[in-house]
């Protein structure tokens, strides 16, 4: 009864009955109801670094863009250039604030010009903060001709993530995959119906993201779990992007972390730019230097550092713990922290106090995991 009412209270994408008759253990993720693990983490974890899982990601937010000139008004709001995207290409990139702060992290997905001279596009946003990126994307592109779009309840996003992807997905489109380099995309048929298709993921594989109807998307899931793909939770994506080094928004990127801070320096094109949100912040850390950065730690033994855990140095705190988890395919505890920037250099020993004992640690280069099929080209 207890498990009814809280549901009552979550949002659930379509592809909720489907994931139920697969008898997925569920989660409340930012006001979702979504699956934790099927068979098992290990399981899931493992079949997406040496073959594919599938994912549903259709909580994430979704909006589509379109305008005369907008790519030149979204350049006021990121720290990236977007006059670099031809079509068919997409930036990972920032919501910027005053202060520099990361609002949120996101995927700008560019389709091309219109005889009419309206660029359009997709913008891919975290789940927990659709909201504030739309009011915060609305409010300070008022005065732009510029015509942006939820449609987050009206799509299915599904990932298909491994070294197998690529051949997992092809017989069901007349594209041909191959010339799809990362962080591309296409729009093309698929089953009846025009789908979003791009070389992007969270997992640190090859993989490609796939938004469609919530009724092809039905299709599809069926499909591919009936050819033998794994259906993967997000306890498997938590891990599989943490041993990829890949940023979770809310604990390793907020508000008041910078790009800088966070070791996404390569998303700041100062001298490609003009004045963007946060530019003068951002100039001052990257010529004065920066107090605190991002880094990848190890743990000794088998103790595992979890997010808001101190990290020490000679008994003194000097950062904090925002992700940590034992690595399904490395054997070992890894974490990223937010250190003092003299301590953050690779080599260098710290401590992290668990249940009030200080553990040994130590800083290593990120991420702790690189795929060895390697990405695709981009």
């Amino acid at each position: 009864m207890v498990h009814e009412e809280r549901s009552m209270t979550l949002a659930r994408t379509p592809l909720f009955e489907e994931i139920q008759a697969q008898n997925a253990r569920f989660t409340d993720f930012a006001g979702w109801e979504m699956p934790v693990q099927f068979t098992g983490l290990k399981q899931e974890h493992e079949a997406v670094r040496t073959q594919v899982g599938l994912f549903d990601i259709s909580h994430m937010g979704k909006f589509t863009f379109k305008g005369k000139q907008v790519l030149e008004y979204l350049q006021t709001l990121v720290p990236s250039n977007l006059k670099r995207l031809q079509p068919g290409q997409a930036q990972y990139t920032v919501l910027l604030n005053a202060q520099g702060g990361i609002i949120d992290d996101l995927i700008i997905y560019y389709q091309g010009e219109e005889k009419t001279g309206e660029q359009h596009g997709v913008i891919i946003v975290n789940a927990a903060t659709r909201s504030r990126d739309k009011a915060w994307f609305l409010a300070n592109l008022e005065d732009a001709p510029v015509d942006l779009r939820d449609v987050s309840r009206d799509r299915v996003l599904l990932a298909l993530q491994g070294p197998q992807a690529a051949v997992t997905l092809q017989p069901y489109l007349e594209a041909d995959l191959s010339g799809l380099l990362a962080f591309e995309h296409i729009t093309t048929p698929l089953m009846g119906e025009p789908a979003f298709i791009s070389r992007t993921g969270y997992t640190g594989e090859d993989g490609f993201e796939i938004m469609v109807s919530p009724e092809v998307g039905k299709q599809l899931w069926r499909s591919f779990l009936e050819s033998g793909v794994t259906p993967c939770g997000l306890g498997a994506r938590n891990t599989l992007r943490l041993e990829a080094a890949l940023a979770l928004y809310g604990q390793d990127l907020d508000n008041t972390t910078s790009p800088i801070e966070a070791g996404l320096s390569w998303l700041v094109h100062l001298d490609e730019k003009g004045t963007f949100m946060g530019r003068e912040v951002i100039e001052t850390q990257k010529s004065k230097g920066i107090s605190r950065k991002l880094v990848g730690i190890t743990m000794e033994g088998r103790h595992i550092a979890r997010h808001g855990y101190p990290v020490l140095y000679e008994g003194e705190k000097v950062g904090e713990i925002t992700s940590g988890t034992k690595s399904p395919t490395l054997g070992t505890a890894i974490a990223l922290a937010y250190v003092s920037k003299p301590l953050a250099k690779v080599g260098q020993t710290l401590e992290v106090e668990i249940r009030g004992k200080a553990h040994p640690a130590t800083v290593v280069k990120k991420p702790f995991y690189r795929s060895p099929q390697g990405a695709p080209k981009s």
